[in-house]
């Protein structure tokens, strides 16, 4: 019986490598592992896959009866909605632990790093399982992906290290190049509709029984959304009801200015004030240095409810 490996619902870079890392070290270990995914990929993603030859994991929704891992969450808002009718084997994460339980003993992985594959590289090395050079190229880039290049906060010694290994094993010497490339793939919002935009990279948590949604969109001049911002507005609004929201947020990254500009809406703003310490603007706020959804915004959001 094969086992399924899946990152979370809207699955970024490091969800969905993270899938394709631990399935091949899973198999090479000698467990039939199938990398899959529950949603569509975001540009980025589909830069990375195509740079390195990667294979898009299989399109999976339902994981009654079978056996996972879960790579990159822990949260049951962010699992397929039959989860508890799995067996989790294991869970691979850089995230707080969130809220799902199991039956019987699991195998986890979990650190306070900037990346999920920093994590599953570790777990190379402890197995001594040499990784291929296209796969350890998608986890380089995952890993600079959710590191924003080394700048956010989450970024740990152990993460830059990671990188400058697999960089060395894929044959890429200017590994900084190759990420903004990859950003600016990422950045890339012509044609793409407000739902697009606001859900690339979205998750929604539980905060202590009160339904908060949070997004966000790193790139690499969010300026060309200045005039599309009345637009992620009315999308947010039907997201907000059709989910129903108390809050949700959405974080439009410049990850050159390094900062984000908070886009919200709230059945009770001065939650989110209070928690940023700011005073909103039309719903609007900057907020300097803030590149980490992780570690600067819901450590500080979660306490408000």
């Amino acid at each position: 019986m094969a086992t399924y490996i899946l990152g979370h619902s809207n699955p970024d870079s490091d969800s969905i490598i993270g899938a394709i890392s631990l399935s091949y070290l899973k198999n090479q270990l000698g467990e039939e592992c199938i990398p899959t995914r529950q949603g569509d990929i975001a540009p980025e993603t589909e830069f990375i896959l195509n740079k390195f030859g990667g294979t898009l994991p299989e399109l999976k929704t339902s994981y009654a009866g079978e056996n996972v891992y879960l790579v990159d969450f822990s949260d049951i808002a962010q699992a397929p909605k039959d989860i508890k009718e799995a067996t989790i084997l294991g869970i691979v994460d850089h995230h707080k632990l969130g809220d799902l339980t199991t039956d019987t003993p699991l195998e986890c992985w979990i650190r306070p790093i900037g990346c999920t594959n920093t994590i599953i590289k570790e777990m190379y090395d402890a197995y001594k399982i040499e990784i291929p050079k296209d796969i350890a190229g998608m986890m380089m880039c995952a890993i600079l992906s959710d590191t924003v290049i080394f700048k956010s906060p989450t970024c740990t010694k152990v993460d830059t290290k990671a990188v400058k290994e697999l960089a060395e094993i894929c044959g890429i010497e200017d590994y900084k190049a190759l990420a903004i490339e990859m950003f600016i793939a990422k950045s890339q919002v012509e044609g793409a509709s407000a739902r697009n935009l606001n859900t690339r990279d979205y998750k929604e948590f539980d905060m202590n029984g009160t339904k908060v949604g949070i997004g966000q969109l790193e790139m690499v001049d969010i300026s060309v959304l200045d005039n599309r911002i009345d637009e992620l507005f009315a999308d947010m609004q039907k997201m907000k009801e059709e989910g129903g929201l108390h809050t949700i947020a959405i974080l439009l990254t410049d990850i050159m200015k390094e900062g984000s500009r908070l886009l919200t809406l709230s059945d009770d703003a001065t939650k989110v004030e209070n928690a940023f310490k700011i005073q909103l603007e039309n719903n609007q706020a900057w907020l300097e240095g803030v590149l980490s959804r992780k570690k600067q915004v819901i450590p500080f959001l979660q306490p408000q409810f």
